[in-house]
């Protein structure tokens, strides 16, 4: 029996530094998580996450965060190149967190430079909805709809690194939107026109 075909997917995940990003990459990767990761020091820090299943094909997404960290916008398309979708991720229980994703949302499409940026994959993830039961939140369901709304009906999930909460569905709600766009970009692109049939009408043979 013939193997499905593979897609391989580059997700890019963007956040202020201590919205867990770490943490959730390695949670739905590896099933593991740490109460305390050292903030990335690197812009190569990726994961990979192999054999999803979506309809009749594999996919293979490779995960890449920024750690938060401004100097990393100097690289430009050396870091953005070639994404296939963006995972925005902020901190339920902090204000400024969520205040800050008009500006990654910018900062993304204009050094991604994708080929449509209204249709451009994007998620957002509400993280550590588990911190004190949800007391401590400061930023509601609502208003991360309403902002999702306004970026052209982004899906949004809540999430829980800590507790492997929403993970699965939110990386396959991801990828099966790059994998949607990738197609339609992949279709749109026109067939090379034969030579015999370049000629205009006024052309003899």
């Amino acid at each position: 029996m013939s193997m499905p075909p593979r897609t391989v997917l580059k997700a890019i995940v963007l956040g202020d530094t201590g919205v867990s990003k770490t943490s959730l990459m390695n949670q739905y990767v590896h099933k593991n998580f740490g109460e305390q990761y050292n903030a990335t020091v690197r812009p190569d820090h990726w994961v990979t996450k192999e054999d999803l299943q979506i309809d009749d094909r594999l996919v293979t997404l490779q995960i890449w965060d920024d750690a938060g960290n401004d100097r990393f916008q100097s690289l430009g398309d050396a870091f953005y190149r070639f994404a296939d979708c963006c995972v925005l991720v902020y901190d339920v229980n902090v204000m400024c967190s969520f205040d800050t994703l008009d500006n990654l949302h910018e900062e993304f499409l204009k050094l991604a430079i994708p080929q449509d940026p209204d249709k451009f994959p994007f998620i957002l993830l509400g993280n550590k909805i588990d911190i004190d039961g949800g007391n401590c939140r400061v930023v509601s369901e609502k208003k991360a709809k309403e902002w999702c709304a306004a970026k052209g009906n982004i899906p949004y999930f809540e999430t829980s690194a800590k507790e492997d909460h929403n993970l699965d569905a939110a990386f396959l709600s991801i990828a099966r939107a790059a994998m949607t766009n990738q197609d339609e970009i992949y279709l749109g692109v026109p067939e090379a026109v034969p030579e015999t049939d370049q000629r205009g009408d006024g052309c003899v043979s």
